[in-house]
């Protein structure tokens, strides 16, 4: 685990604020040198600090309005083989393995009602799935957030 000093987290929360800043805007803003700015950039994105960049684009500009969650009851000796199929289904966009009754929760993106339908049944054609559970997204209540989390760390730093 990276830990981060008031520097790094004044440079995250100004990515947070505007992520199409240059580094020379970051600068110029934090009271950095650019040097500065592109040597602390290249550590933080080194350790893993910054994810991918297509969690930023919008499924919905994509053609996929609909978002849905299905819990996965597998068999566990097949759970390696069903992550690779599952993988192999363009729809679904996040994964997490889990405790409790099901398996796995899958996030996928859908068209509409009958995509979804067949979205499910793919997955439940995957050798050693079980079961599904499926609930569908209403909408986003608490977008994903970590400037709270930087806040806290700024004002513990």
């Amino acid at each position: 685990m990276h830990s981060f000093d008031r520097t790094d987290i004044q440079l995250l929360r100004a990515l947070c604020a505007d992520p199409r800043s240059t580094v020379v805007a970051l600068a110029q803003r934090l009271g950095l040198s650019r040097n500065t700015v592109q040597a602390r950039l290249g550590r933080l994105d080194a350790t893993g600090t910054f994810l991918a960049f297509d969690r930023r684009i919008n499924p919905v500009a994509l053609g996929y309005p609909l978002t849905a969650f299905i819990e996965v009851h597998v068999q566990q000796k097949r759970l390696a083989q069903i992550v690779v199929e599952l993988a192999r289904i363009p729809e679904i966009v996040q994964a997490h393995g889990m405790s409790g009754p099901a398996d796995l929760l899958v996030r996928v993106v859908c068209r509409d009602a009958d995509d979804l339908f067949r979205i499910d049944g793919t997955i439940l054609a995957c050798e050693g799935v079980d079961r599904t559970e499926t609930s569908l997204a209403m909408g986003e209540v608490i977008p994903f957030r970590l400037t709270p989390l930087l806040d806290r760390a700024s004002r513990q730093a």
